[in-house]
């Protein structure tokens, strides 16, 4: 593991760099633009579609019994606004991800990649078509995945531990395919992720650690007013970017030292 805490030391300088926090600017815009737009005209509909479900089939009664059994019966009076939150937050996260693959993850690699590495050779094994299709193709798999420990909320550290590994399979899937794309081979790529699986997966569960607190803070919120819904939803898309920042500089230094290593094999088989 100490590739990943070399990389982890060099991401940390980097995150507070001027380029760095400019880069964030782009996705940070794309993210509250899209979202303040959602929430603006979405929220209330939402929240007046799921009153209404609730009411049609009784399932206020029935929430009020398990939660009251769960020693929660406080949350009753906002288990729709929970609900809503638990609905948009994984779409949140995942066009958070997306957002930075697209616009910052090629920007992240150029700077890692000349200044750290300007003698690695470019393979080229990687695409933008194909980044989008991991993004979202993951994404899509880690809001499905959500969405089934849903139930795990009753139990916060439990939910915390479930949901940082879910963000530990995601980032790793993708950040790995946006490290890697320009300088390895699509050969070299799939190796680096079935031998170096392990350490890309500890790097995502270190910053999924850290990704899961903004969504259980933000469920938190509903306790206190519907009205904070907007605040701590934007406050969350900044807490997002910043992570996925942080673990984009980190998965880019480790995959990029990582193939460096591999290509220096006294013998190698890939293209």
């Amino acid at each position: 593991m100490k590739g990943v805490a070399t990389a982890y030391r060099r991401a940390l300088r980097a995150q507070f760099s001027g380029r760095m926090l400019l880069l964030s600017g782009a996705p940070l815009l794309l993210s509250l633009l899209l979202w303040g737009v959602v929430l603006w005209f979405g929220l209330q509909p939402l929240l007046d579609w799921l009153h209404a479900l609730f009411s049609q089939y009784d399932a206020f009664e029935t929430s009020s019994n398990v939660l009251a059994t769960l020693g929660l019966g406080v949350l009753k009076v906002v288990v729709v606004p929970l609900l809503a939150i638990a609905l948009l937050l994984p779409l949140m996260i995942g066009s958070s991800l997306l957002f930075m693959g697209v616009a910052a993850m090629p920007a992240i690699e150029r700077h890692v990649g000349r200044r750290q590495f300007p003698k690695l050779e470019k393979k080229e094994g990687g695409s933008f078509a194909g980044s989008i299709a991991v993004n979202v193709g993951s994404s899509a798999v880690f809001a499905v995945l959500w969405l089934f420990t849903l139930p795990l909320y009753a139990i916060p550290p439990l939910a915390w531990l479930v949901q940082a590994c879910l963000w530990a399979w995601v980032t790793s899937r993708v950040m790995s395919y946006d490290a890697l794309a320009a300088h390895a081979s699509r050969a070299e790529r799939e190796a680096l992720m079935r031998t170096r699986r392990m350490p890309l997966l500890a790097i995502g569960l270190a910053t999924g650690l850290a990704g899961a607190l903004p969504g259980i803070a933000w469920m938190g919120g509903a306790v206190l007013s519907v009205v904070l819904f907007p605040v701590l939803a934007m406050l969350s898309l900044w807490l997002y970017i910043m992570i996925f920042l942080f673990a984009g500089l980190w998965f880019q230094y480790y995959c990029l030292q990582a193939l460096e290593e591999l290509r220096t094999e006294p013998v190698s088989t890939m293209a």
